[in-house]
């Protein structure tokens, strides 16, 4: 999940799955949308489903994304990571902590650790090998509770300490992103303006990445 060779801030697309989705109609969408612009990862995100439809939807969409470069990340399961060939995991601060993930996982796979608004929460999943940190939310999303909204200052703040890549999230527009990019996001997760974009998940894309330029 490197920063982009043609933006020189490297702010990258970073797409999450939908909430709810059937695995092989879905991968058409996930790999025109892949196939429009700059992605560096999608993370599966299923919520209340067991094992089989973990695997079910690893075994369909892995390759599609792997395929064209993009990381294929797992949230939460850091136990299915290497078993089903993913690159890596994302865990938030419910889940399993990330200290553990790194040690199911190896050196090797990618982590990401959700930190909410925390500086600390940050500085700690560094320590515990965060591949980067999540941030969020900065505007009202639709696929979680916001209580509070960020200041994009904290984006500025990590990128002039730390040298571990941010990720910022939560209700991420090409119309909003732009404050969020200038601060010095690494990664922008997304998941309506994608996939609800009203031309399709490609248009999304694309519209993103174009959002990201002009930002820059």
């Amino acid at each position: 999940m490197a920063k982009g060779a043609d933006d020189p801030a490297g702010c990258r697309v970073y797409l999450i799955t939908p909430p709810a989705f059937d695995p092989v109609p879905f991968s058409g969408l996930m790999a025109a949308a892949l196939d429009a612009g700059d992605v560096a990862a999608v993370q599966l995100r299923l919520k209340d489903v067991d094992d089989d439809v973990w695997r079910r939807a690893i075994d369909v969409l892995r390759p599609v994304c792997q395929s064209r470069g993009v990381a294929f990340l797992l949230n939460d399961r850091a136990d299915l990571v290497r078993a089903t060939g993913c690159d890596g995991a994302h865990v938030g601060q419910d889940d399993m902590p990330a200290r553990d993930a790194r040690k199911l996982m190896g050196p090797d796979l990618m982590l990401g650790v959700t930190c909410k608004g925390s500086r600390d929460l940050a500085m700690q999943a560094g320590e515990d090998g965060a591949d980067y940190v999540a941030f969020g939310a900065f505007y009202p999303s639709t696929t979680k509770e916001v209580t509070a909204l960020l200041d994009p200052e904290i984006l500025a703040w990590w990128s002039e300490m730390m040298e571990l890549p941010s990720c910022a999230i939560g209700g991420i527009t090409p119309e909003n992103c732009g404050p969020l990019v200038r601060a010095g996001a690494d990664f922008l997760a997304v998941v309506g303006c994608v996939w609800n974009h009203p031309d399709g998940p490609a248009a999304g894309v694309k519209a993103l990445n174009a959002a990201i330029r002009a930002a820059l």
